[in-house]
């Protein structure tokens, strides 16, 4: 788990997570980025404003910002415009669990043997998972990760993981058997101490996971009669996901 430099700088901070913003939500108002980073709109303008001139975003005549030159040949990669789809159509759900759970929801993909979290809402709690837009963790260690593993057959995860030894190798595919009988995945403490979560993975049309939607919380409020209404709650938001995902190819 990447951890926050002791002296980290506010503004660069901000341009980071602003350029994560265009690429994963494709359009942009200065109100949306003073919202969401809790800065002044003068300040979030003003950004904009820099990312456009290095070609990292254009405005359009709506006044509205839009992914830039920069981006055009990773987004023809990567498809981000499914990728924003995605997030985009899972996002109601997603508020509706952090509101029912009181803890932060996070969506994420797999990308080989890594998750990249795709989208946050964040708990209301003074202590709290904060979000994790942005972040990068290794799959067979966070819960999202997990469960998107669990849909591999085993020569495919053999393929992912060529130097993991057998004893290290059998442990893991005995813990993602475990994990497609339940259904959901743990994480305590296995990425970041003081923190745990529960994650579950979101299907397509055809049943094919696409995604994970996972609950993060510190771990002290991460006990046994709280996972069971996790669980619960966790299962109803990934119907409602996936009913708002039908018809979307990612």
């Amino acid at each position: 788990m990447k951890n926050k430099p002791a002296y980290a700088l506010g503004s660069v901070d901000n341009v980071l997570l602003l350029l994560h913003m265009l690429r994963d939500q494709g359009r942009l108002k200065v109100s949306d980025v003073a919202r969401e980073l809790g800065i002044a709109r003068s300040t979030a303008h003003r950004l904009l404003v820099m990312l456009v001139y290095r070609d990292f975003a254009v405005q359009d005549e709506h006044h509205t910002y839009l992914p830039g030159p920069f981006f055009a040949s990773m987004q023809a990669a990567t498809g981000g415009s499914a990728l924003r789809e995605l997030r985009a159509r899972t996002r109601p759900a997603m508020e509706a669990l952090c509101a029912r759970a009181g803890e932060t929801v996070n969506l994420t993909i797999r990308v080989g043997t890594e998750v990249r979290f795709l989208d946050s809402v964040e708990s209301s709690q003074i202590l709290h998972v904060g979000d994790r837009r942005g972040t990068i963790l290794p799959a067979r260690h966070s819960s999202g990760g997990k469960v998107l593993l669990a849909a591999l057959p085993a020569d495919q995860l053999r393929e992912l993981y060529p130097d993991l030894t057998d004893p290290e190798f059998a442990a893991l595919a005995r813990e993602l058997d475990e994990v497609r009988v339940r259904g959901y995945a743990l994480n305590i403490d296995g990425t970041e101490q003081g923190v745990s979560a529960i994650g579950a993975a979101l299907r397509d049309r055809h049943g094919t996971p696409v995604a994970a939607l996972s609950i993060s919380a510190p771990s002290a409020r991460f006990g046994v009669d709280r996972v069971a209404m996790f669980t619960k709650e966790l299962r109803l938001a990934i119907a409602e996901a996936e009913q708002a995902l039908a018809g979307l190819d990612v």
